[in-house]
């Protein structure tokens, strides 16, 4: 009797996992089923312009979404589906805020918090960021249990003070131990202020004077070696006033004569300094090839 019992219960038990699967097949066969599109009439020269107009749009899109905002072309199914959840959502105050939430979140986190990380490790200390977003996302909702925003901003402010004059301190001495074995090479003349150039051809034209307007190939670098701006690169010569750029630029150009090509190695108290310059951390020591192309009359 007892083997009976079992055996029905066996086959129930197979009949219901059978049932089971049968219903998570048919669920999944569903998932599998694309979705159909209604299909396109142009009726009307309107029809027509209006389904031209939305193609013509997405000239350039898709290397935009590749490159810009990293997503796999293999999904564009899901992009399609985000877009038109978001044109429907337009009017929708709801999904307006929720779509706006998420684009906050990219540019947080592609932006600020890659920068903020930057600027605030050290040895000490690092960024945390499930806890970076918990505080973002506290304050918004003006939950002030651990932190206010004054207290926040003066934890943060502290610390980048205090990362932003180590960094300073490393690269002032850095720049000032390039200089000084640069100082030592031969062909390298080093004037009074403290510039130091070398003479890598020598042209036979006129000199500038600083109040002069000049043309002028460049390409500077950082001592590690680093470009940060080109016009060789670019490939146009740039034409500016011997007054309007850093000290280190006017007082070595006013020394070369038209057709010369010079290597200047620019303290960072004749850059730019304690300023950030594009690519340019603060004292910075910049090293820059210059040929001057002639003298703007």
């Amino acid at each position: 009797m007892k083997k009976i019992i079992l055996i029905a219960l066996a086959v129930m038990a197979s009949a219901s996992f059978s049932t089971i699967e049968a219903a998570k097949k048919k669920k999944n066969d569903k998932k599998e089923v694309k979705e159909v599109k209604a299909p396109v009439a142009l009726t009307t020269s309107s029809d027509s312009l209006s389904y031209a107009s939305g193609i013509a749009a997405t000239n350039g899109l898709l290397p935009y979404v590749q490159q810009q905002l990293g997503v796999d072309t293999a999904y564009m199914a899901e992009f399609i589906q985000g877009f038109n959840e978001a044109v429907a959502g337009l009017n929708d105050k709801r999904q307006k805020a929720r779509l706006a939430g998420m684009q906050i979140a990219e540019q947080v986190t592609d932006r600020m918090l890659k920068n903020l990380k930057n600027d605030l490790t050290d040895a000490i200390d690092s960024i945390d960021t499930p806890l970076f977003y918990r505080g973002f996302t506290d304050i918004l909702v003006n939950d002030t249990t651990v932190l206010n925003m004054a207290n926040a901003t003066k934890i943060q402010q502290e610390k980048l003070q205090v990362n932003r004059k180590a960094k300073a301190e490393k690269l002032t001495k850095a720049g000032r131990e390039f200089l000084a074995a640069n100082a030592k090479k031969p062909g390298i003349i080093t004037t009074p202020s403290g510039l130091q150039y070398e003479v890598l051809t020598q042209g036979t034209g006129d000199v500038p004077q600083k109040t002069d307007k000049v043309k002028v190939h460049y390409e500077g670098k950082l001592i590690d070696g680093t470009v940060f701006d080109s016009s060789i690169q670019r490939g146009e010569p740039a034409v500016f006033g011997l007054n309007q750029v850093i000290k280190g630029w006017t007082e070595g150009l006013s020394l070369m004569p038209v057709g010369s090509k010079w290597r200047l190695y620019v303290p960072q108290e004749l850059g730019y300094g304690e300023r950030q310059a594009g690519k340019i951390p603060p004292y910075s020591t910049l090293i820059f090839d210059v040929e001057l192309l002639g003298i703007e009359k």
